[in-house]
């Protein structure tokens, strides 16, 4: 844009001065809208890197989790190609975070203190 452009743009007046509607608003509301009768046809799947976006879990917690049934079972698009279904997972997602706001999930015991052979020894600052 050169400098002339740009004097030009500095005049425009904006506002609207009058008390009626701009053009063409008058019979909005009766115009149809876009409306979304049901979702979509196809579903989202994803493979590891997005499910590790997602889940921030290791490969074997998540094979063993879906293997007791409490994770969205991956499944086979080729052979060597595996996805796991996008809308399954949220839902997951969604419901470990019920789970944990309520409280219901099982946490692992901290450690007994007593149990350890030695104090552990702090490190010297580097010189």
């Amino acid at each position: 844009m050169n400098n002339q452009d740009s004097n030009q743009l500095d005049h425009i007046d904006v506002r609207c001065t009058s008390a009626e509607p701009p053009r063409g608003v008058d019979k909005y509301e009766e115009r149809h809208q876009l409306v979304v009768a049901r979702p979509l046809p196809f579903q989202r799947t994803i493979r590891r890197p997005e499910l590790h976006q997602l889940v921030p879990l290791a490969n074997t917690t998540i094979y063993d989790m879906e293997r007791r049934g409490e994770f969205p079972r991956r499944f086979n698009l080729t052979p060597r190609c595996v996805v796991w279904n996008l809308a399954e997972v949220e839902a997951w997602l969604a419901a470990r975070r019920q789970a944990s706001d309520a409280d219901a999930l099982k946490r692992a015991p901290s450690p007994d203190v007593r149990q350890r052979k030695r104090r552990p020894v702090k490190q010297a600052p580097a010189a």
